[in-house]
C-alpha cells in the first residue's frame, strides 16, 4: 500500500492539540513530523486525531438482523468518526453465552466489518463454565444484568451467580460490564394507566434502583477484586459511590452514554418513544451532574448504547412507552452528539479523550486511542466548529429511527480513516469491509 501524509494545524499528538504530519502505510503509523512536509494533504485546521472507540453497542447479528447488522451499522458508525466499536452480547439470536455461539457471531459479521469490531461474552445464570472458552477465544470482557434484560434467553443475574463468575473473570483481568439496576415492584407510578406519558416511565425506574445495583457491584468488585464496569450511568446520586470506590482503589470504570447528556426529561414529549431507553433519560439537573463528573474523572468515557428496533417494535405509531422497546440509536452519533453536549463543560482537549484513549484503554486495545509511530492508522478528521442539522438521509444505520435527526449537533466528519484506508469520506462510504476483529488474546 502507498504511504501517505496528513496534515493539519490542529493534530492530537502526544496529548496536545499541535501542528504535525502523519505518515503511515500498510495499516500503520510510520512517521510524526512537527511540521509541514512536502507532498503532504494539508486539511489546513481540521482536527487530525484517533479514531472514535464505541464501547457499547448492540448489533443484533445473528438472529435479530432485521434490526440491524454488521453491515449498516458499521457503515453508521464510520459516518460518525467511529473506528472501533465492541459488539454486546445480547439482542443477537443465540445470544452469546457460549463459545459455539461466539462463533457463530464471528461466522456472521465476517465480511462486513467497515470499522474494527470487539465482542463481550453475556454472564446469565448458570453459564459460568462456558466463560473460560469464550475470554480464551478473545473476547474483550463479561456483560451481566442485574435486572430483566428485555430479551428472554438473556436472564439477569443473582448475587449468587456473580460469586461464581467474578473470581473466574478476575483471573483473565478481564472487566465485569454490569447493566445496573436492581428490580424492586414497589414502585407505584401507574404507568400501566398512562402508557405514554414519559413522566410515568421515568417514574417506573427510579434512580433508586440504580443506585442499589451500583453499591451491590461495588461491594462484589471488592469481595473478587474483578474489574467492574459500570454502563450506561443515568442517576448522578451513584457518582459519589464511583468516586469513593475509585479512591479506595478498586478497579472500577464508569461510562455514560451520549442521549444521557444530550436530552433530558423536561424536554421529552410524550408518546415519543424514539427517547426511551433503560435506565432512563433523567432530569437536566441529573444530567448537568454527569457532564461534571468526567470533568472529574468519576465517568471514564462516553458511548453510545446503540439499541435499533424495527418501528413496529418501536411502537413509533401507539408512543406506548410501557410496550416499546427500550433503547436509542446513536452510533452514528458518539462523536458529534457528545461533543455537542459537552463544549460547554470541557475543553477540546479534555473531551478527545473521552471517545479515544480512555475506551482503548479499558478494551486494552494497545495499537489503538493515539497518535504513536507503530499504531493503527485508525483517524478521524474532523471540524468541531463546524455544525449541521441531521436529517434522514445523513443516517446509515437501518431504520432512520433516533432522537438525533433533526438536532444541529456540532462537529462535522470530513474524513474516517480504518488501518489506513478511506472508509468515509464526503458524506459517502468510498472501501467497504476494511475493518479487523479485534480479538483479545
Amino acid at each position: 500500500m502507498q504511504e501517505r501524509k496528513i496534515y493539519s494545524q490542529r493534530v492530537w499528538v502526544n496529548d496536545k492539540i499541535q501542528p504535525a504530519t502523519i505518515s503511515f502505510q500498510n495499516g500503520s503509523i510510520i512517521a510524526i513530523d512537527f511540521e509541514k512536509l512536502t507532498d503532504v494533504e494539508d486539511f489546513g485546521n481540521a482536527v487530525i486525531m484517533p479514531g472514535v472507540i464505541d464501547v457499547h453497542v448492540h448489533v443484533n447479528e445473528p438472529g435479530r438482523t432485521e434490526w440491524e447488522g454488521f453491515e449498516t451499522a458499521t457503515q453508521a458508525a464510520a459516518a460518525g468518526g467511529t473506528t472501533t466499536i465492541i459488539d454486546m452480547p445480547l439482542n443477537a439470536s443465540p445470544v452469546t453465552t457460549t463459545l459455539k455461539a461466539f462463533e457463530e457471531k464471528l461466522e456472521a459479521s465476517n465480511g462486513k466489518l467497515n470499522v474494527n469490531v470487539g465482542f463481550y461474552a453475556g454472564l446469565i445464570p448458570g453459564n459460568t463454565p462456558h466463560l473460560e472458552a469464550m475470554m480464551k477465544a478473545g473476547v474483550v470482557g463479561v456483560k451481566c444484568f442485574l435486572t430483566h434484560s428485555g430479551i428472554d434467553e438473556f436472564p439477569n443475574v443473582t448475587e449468587k451467580d456473580l460469586d461464581q463468575a467474578m473470581p473466574i473473570i478476575a483471573k483473565y483481568h478481564l472487566p465485569l460490564l454490569a447493566h445496573c439496576e436492581l428490580y424492586d415492584n414497589e414502585v407505584d407510578c401507574d404507568f400501566e394507566n398512562n402508557p405514554t406519558s414519559y413522566r410515568h416511565y421515568l417514574f417506573s425506574r427510579p434512580k433508586q434502583w440504580e443506585n442499589d445495583a451500583v453499591d451491590l457491584m461495588i461491594r462484589k468488585c471488592r469481595e473478587h477484586n474483578c474489574p467492574v464496569h459500570i454502563v450506561h450511568v443515568a442517576s448522578a446520586e451513584a457518582l459519589s459511590m464511583i468516586e469513593v470506590a475509585k479512591k479506595e482503589g478498586l478497579p472500577i470504570t464508569a461510562e455514560t452514554c451520549t442521549q444521557y447528556v444530550f436530552f433530558n426529561a423536561e424536554m421529552i414529549p410524550d408518546a415519543s418513544c424514539i427517547y426511551k431507553c433503560a435506565p432512563p433519560i433523567r432530569e437536566k439537573s441529573n444530567n448537568d451532574q454527569l457532564k461534571q463528573a468526567f470533568a472529574t474523572g468519576v465517568l471514564d468515557f462516553m458511548t453510545t448504547d446503540h439499541s435499533p428496533a424495527p418501528p413496529s417494535i418501536k411502537e413509533m405509531g401507539s408512543g406506548n412507552l410501557k410496550k416499546a422497546w427500550g433503547g436509542i440509536a446513536g452510533i452514528q452519533f458518539l462523536l458529534n452528539g457528545s461533543w455537542t453536549a459537552m463544549k460547554d463543560t470541557l475543553s477540546l482537549e479534555q473531551f478527545i479523550p473521552l471517545v479515544t484513549s480512555k475506551p482503548a484503554d479499558f478494551i486494552k486495545a494497545k495499537n489503538k486511542g493515539t497518535i504513536e509511530i507503530g499504531k493503527d492508522a485508525d483517524f478521524v478528521i474532523w471540524n468541531p466548529e463546524g455544525s449541521e442539522i441531521i436529517k434522514e438521509d445523513n443516517v446509515l444505520f437501518r431504520y432512520k429511527i433516533s432522537p438525533y435527526i433533526g438536532q444541529n449537533l456540532y462537529g462535522t466528519v470530513n474524513e474516517t480513516i480504518v488501518n489506513g484506508v478511506t472508509v468515509y469520506q464526503n458524506k459517502t462510504i468510498k472501501n467497504k469491509n476494511k475493518g479487523q476483529w479485534l480479538l483479545q488474546k
